[in-house]
């Protein structure tokens, strides 16, 4: 059985969900990739800066507040300083940061690298995600290998695909990714 390995890229970093109180309903709010540092006292504040993507409205995400700049390595300040590209994108694809300040993660824009292969063969096939990406399996499987939503549900129901451990693959999400098994088709 032939092993293949797909690597989900970001072509942007993925955009936070967010009720918008000046559009009144839930939005979407693109990364500025810039931090805003605010010194109280003994004390920083540290957010990322989000922006709706309708009204322009800001939207800070606290990546720390009301912590000594003492408690923090010397590197990781100065990044935040310089908003630091590595830096941003850690706390902006970081699902749980975003979730802890009541946003849920969109999603960005990505492309799969890797072989593709005819559905019909013997493949073990890794997909692998640096990032939470909340994708349906599903969805990218199809477009990848060019495959209908009904030929997909077939090959699922047939047990033609499987995952490793057991997953429900007409709804489960990427994630950081997943292994799957394609059965080769005898005719």
């Amino acid at each position: 059985m032939e092993k293949i390995t797909w690597e989900v890229q970001l072509l942007s970093l993925p955009p936070a969900l967010k009720y918008c109180k000046k559009c009144g309903k839930k939005t979407t709010y693109t990364c500025s990739e810039q931090f805003r540092i605010n010194a109280q006292k003994k004390s920083l504040d540290i957010w990322l800066i989000y922006k709706c993507s309708h009204c322009n409205d800001t939207w800070n995400a606290a990546v720390y507040s009301r912590i000594s700049p003492k408690s923090l390595n010397m590197e990781i300040l100065d990044g935040f300083h310089r908003n630091d590209r590595m830096l941003v994108e850690r706390y902006a694809t970081d699902a749980g940061f975003l979730q802890r300040n009541g946003a849920e993660v969109g999603l960005p824009e990505y492309l799969v690298v890797g072989d593709s292969f005819s559905p019909e063969e013997g493949v073990e096939l890794t997909i692998k995600c640096s990032c939470f990406m909340p994708v349906k399996v599903s969805s990218l499987i199809r477009d990848k290998l060019h495959i209908s939503r009904k030929e997909y549900e077939r090959m699922v129901m047939e047990g033609r695909i499987r995952s490793i451990p057991n997953q429900d693959l007409q709804r489960c999400r990427l994630k950081n990714g997943i292994n799957l098994i394609f059965q080769e088709v005898f005719f």
